[in-house]
């Protein structure tokens, strides 16, 4: 049970509390002028109607908690004050660090104020009993609202991002369907996007690895290392899956293409396509499917990056797998039908070739043998395909038909 002294302080601290409200109003604009003056950036950066309204909405809530602490008005009237005002600082953009110091420096201002009105003649006597209960209300309360301010300005923000999210996957897919050569549109996805103007534009294509899709590393799982590359590179970028193959826009000041490979490639959690888009936003439909076929060029099991403008013949034949077959049948058909181990061989050996420019001496090097044994299988090469090496026509026809085997194996 309450005793009567306690009742009674109880009383005169409310009376106390009272006697503020009629200067609510001053209190909440010192409080206003200090957070102004402490966070000029952001004010300067949001503009002058988040001035306004921090000021009006400051005021409000001095006066609710006077009223409060008066006992004129019940705790609960104010909550849903105090889960607007987090839903509407996530919506403007304040950061939630800055908007609970705002409600501490209230907090304490508030208190302040009731000391120094207690030491006026004026004033309500305040002993110091009273201020260490007053202390504690001012606090409990501050804990009360932070709690609903913090959830309700999560909850605002998470809303947000989803809308953001749904902008920019929207915003992917129209320029995948071609609609970045529409100039009604570009604005547009510029803006969701947070494309400038003068932004160079690439697009990376991360495909899932190994034979067993569904044991491969999830979207989300893939794209954490690649992402966090880019982002310490100075890069902004914005994801999306398409049948099954993740692939991101990445503007700002971007290196060439093999910049982007030679940061991408360390640690890369799966196949990696890269093609810059020299038109901007009305090429970047036909970036994503290069980039995508660049990374498709690379076996199932690899874990690296490749710029499409490196892999241009492999492109070429995983655009075309009919002519890639056709490349196959006519030019290794009677080397292929050869015993496994003689075939293997031979393979090795051509391939060792064209590196070489048809060169028996560093392919032999290349392949820790003699160079008669060199000499030798490129006899057999030559006769079981009916190609010579020494022809460029045919050179180039054995070299393409030595990729597009190995893509399909």
């Amino acid at each position: 049970m309450v005793s009567e002294t306690d009742a009674t302080r109880s009383a005169r601290l409310a009376h106390a509390w009272s006697q503020l409200v009629d200067g609510s109003d001053a209190i909440a604009d010192s409080i206003t002028l200090t957070l102004f003056e402490r966070d000029v950036e952001l004010y300067e950066r949001i503009g002058p109607e988040l001035r306004a309204d921090v000021r009006a909405s400051c005021r409000q809530h001095i006066r609710r908690g006077l009223e409060i602490l008066s006992g004129q008005s019940a705790s609960g009237s104010a909550k849903e004050l105090w889960r607007e005002t987090g839903r509407r600082r996530a919506r403007q953009g304040v950061p939630l660090e800055l908007v609970l110091n705002a409600y501490t420096l209230g907090a304490r201002v508030l208190w302040e104020a009731l000391i120094t009105h207690g030491s006026r003649a004026e004033g309500a006597a305040v002993d110091e009993g009273m201020l260490l209960s007053a202390a504690r209300t001012v606090w409990a309360n501050l804990d009360v609202q932070s709690a609903l301010l913090i959830d309700a300005y999560r909850r605002e923000s998470r809303r947000l991002h989803r809308q953001d999210l749904q902008r920019q996957h929207a915003a992917l897919d129209a320029l995948l369907e071609g609609r970045g050569a529409d100039p009604a549109y570009v604005e547009e996805a510029r803006a969701a996007l947070d494309v400038g103007p003068d932004d160079g534009l690439a697009c990376v294509t991360v495909l899932p690895g190994g034979q067993d899709h569904g044991a491969d590393l999830d979207h989300t799982d893939r794209l954490g290392a690649v992402e966090d590359r880019l982002d310490r590179a100075g890069l902004r970028t914005h994801w999306h899956v398409r049948d099954g193959i993740s692939f991101g826009l990445v503007c700002g000041d971007l290196p060439d293409e093999a910049g982007l490979v030679e940061l991408l490639s360390p640690r890369a959690p799966a196949r990696i396509g890269v093609a810059l888009s020299g038109d901007g936003l009305a090429g970047f439909a036909t970036a994503y499917l290069l980039a995508t076929r660049a990374a498709q060029t690379l076996d199932r099991h690899d874990r690296r990056a490749v710029a499409v403008t490196d892999r241009l013949p492999e492109v070429l034949l995983v655009g075309s797998p009919q002519v890639g077959q056709l490349l196959v049948d006519q030019a290794l058909g009677g080397l292929l039908a050869q015993p496994e181990s003689q075939r293997d061989s031979l393979l090795l050996t051509l391939a060792a070739l064209l590196r070489h420019d048809g060169s028996p001496t560093h392919a032999a090097a290349d392949l820790f043998c003699h160079r008669n044994t060199v000499i030798y299988r490129l006899k057999q090469i030559e006769a079981l395909t009916g190609r010579s090496l020494g022809d460029p026509r045919d050179k180039m026809l054995l070299g393409l038909a030595l990729a597009a085997h190995g893509h399909e194996e």
